[in-house]
């Protein structure tokens, strides 16, 4: 009886598929609905189906006959084979034409090899980034659809019109083919691990060095969210520093335990940038910390280990706290900049000819990392499409540089001191290595020379080289 009625469709009533669906009810637009488990489907109905108009069904051949014709399917379930088997499942009940959009997060490798055997099929694959949590999936996401243009001239209107606005343009707009979407989600992921990373760290400095409480730290980082580190992440922060447990009556992040997980978009941001050659570093060292912070026996087994240094101490309050704020802004600029570079990199590998302003311009709204100077990297990019280094860009450059000795300082604390600064000392040291007139790569690449006739490049002459280092030491152009 309902054949045909439903302008969209999604597959997946978790609490993400659920806010989505609901999200567009809202939005005026009729939503068939569907989950393996009927009976998730029948609490969506129950609980917010006076929310809107939606169209439950118990089967999947219900489902997509219920849709309007081009069909539009968004899929939110587990990523991997559960993905694949309800693609299949769509795909032999679709006809020409018709759209399944995988809304999770995906590989974007997995998303590059479904997207050629729909495409074969004659239907339209989209693989798209969605980021903001429960919350946001409901009120209004950063949505990144990858796929096809034609895809999106179907789906596009819908996703704009539930996603989060910014000066009142929608936080959506297409990246790019197949797996254009997927891969800038997992990018923004790596740039969130990062940003968390550095909160923590700066979170770590103040609280040693300061000897206040987490209440009097979240005073702190509401007070820089008015400023230049305005962001949903700091925003957050002062929210848990201020949350006491209720059962103990202890701030809760001295209950929490201390090590961090992970779902794997971070993992697979650093291996990327491993196979693009992009020095990743800030995003690398975040991910490496989760990993260090959930290694337990290998902490456990430390005790012999001596930090053979003196506690931090804080001879001018407010000098030290504006020196971590200068610290963190810093190293975040590095992280979204790292991050910038790999989308770049990327989009040139498979491509996708991702604009980055457009990207930037999304993330200003609904997502995890929506921060204040996204718009100064909307305008740094609207002004040089191509920057190799966000970070030397004029929106940028003189502010790092004036964050320069207060870094310094901060991380130089907490080596003399003991405490552990991986994303704020990478950061630093990426800083220097790039702003560096001559790196000791020369060194390595005589030692790879030596034991491997890898060759190198002189700097007075053009051609590539080689010494008989096991005969006479003479110089050969090869």
């Amino acid at each position: 009886m309902h054949e045909g009625t439903a302008d969209v469709g999604m597959v997946g009533l978790a609490v993400m598929g659920s806010n989505l669906a609901r999200n567009l009810a809202r939005n005026g637009y009729t939503v068939a609905v569907f989950n393996r488990t009927h009976a998730r489907t029948e609490a969506l109905m129950a609980d917010h189906g006076h929310e809107g108009a939606f169209v439950p069904s118990e089967t999947i051949e219900d489902f997509v006959a219920s849709l309007k014709r081009p069909r539009c399917a968004l899929i939110m379930v587990q990523a991997g084979a559960g993905t694949d088997a309800v693609i299949d499942q769509l795909a032999d009940l679709m006809e020409v034409g018709d759209i399944i959009v995988d809304a999770g997060n995906a590989n974007f490798h997995d998303t590059i090899r479904r997207e050629k055997v729909i495409r074969a099929r004659g239907l339209h694959y989209v693989g798209t980034g969605v980021s903001g949590g429960e919350e946001g999936a409901l009120l209004g996401p950063s949505i990144m659809p990858g796929g096809t243009i034609e895809s999106y001239d179907r789906l596009g209107p819908m996703l704009e019109a539930i996603s989060a606005k910014v000066d009142g343009e929608p936080c959506c707009a297409h990246i790019g083919p197949d797996g254009a979407g997927h891969f800038v989600k997992m990018v923004h992921n790596g740039i969130e691990y990062a940003d968390m990373q550095l909160i923590a760290e700066a979170y770590d400095l103040l609280r040693r060095g300061l000897g206040a409480s987490p209440a009097e730290l979240a005073d702190i980082f509401t007070e820089w969210n008015t400023g230049e580190l305005n962001s949903y992440l700091i925003e957050i922060t002062a929210e848990v520093l201020r949350q006491i447990d209720a059962e103990t009556g202890l701030p809760l992040v001295d209950v929490i335990v201390d090590g961090a997980g992970q779902k794997g978009t971070g993992r697979w941001t650093v291996q990327n940038a491993l196979d693009l050659g992009v020095p990743l570093t800030g995003i690398a060292e975040a991910t490496f910390a989760r990993a260090l912070s959930s290694s337990m026996p290998q902490r456990s087994a430390s005790g012999p280990l001596a930090a053979n240094a003196e506690p931090l101490t804080v001879p001018d309050r407010e000098a030290f706290i504006e020196d971590v704020r200068r610290a963190l802004y810093a190293s975040k600029v590095v992280a979204y900049s790292q991050g910038f570079e790999q989308i770049g990199a990327a989009s040139a590998e498979f491509g996708w000819d991702i604009e980055r302003a457009t990207l930037s311009r999304i993330w200003r709204g609904g997502c995890i990392i929506r921060a204040g100077f996204l718009n100064d990297i909307t305008r740094a990019y609207e002004a040089n499409p191509g920057a190799p280094l966000l970070l030397a860009e004029d929106a940028f450059a003189q502010n790092v540089n004036e964050c320069v000795p207060s870094w310094r300082r901060v991380v130089a604390a907490g080596a003399l001191h003991g405490i552990p600064l991986p994303a704020f000392s990478s950061s630093l040291s990426y800083y220097d290595g790039v702003r560096a007139e001559r790196l000791p790569a020369a060194l390595l690449q005589g030692q790879r020379d030596f034991f491997g006739a890898h060759t190198y490049r002189r700097i007075d002459k053009d051609g590539v080289f080689h010494t008989l280092w096991s005969g006479d030491r003479t110089e050969v152009e090869v």
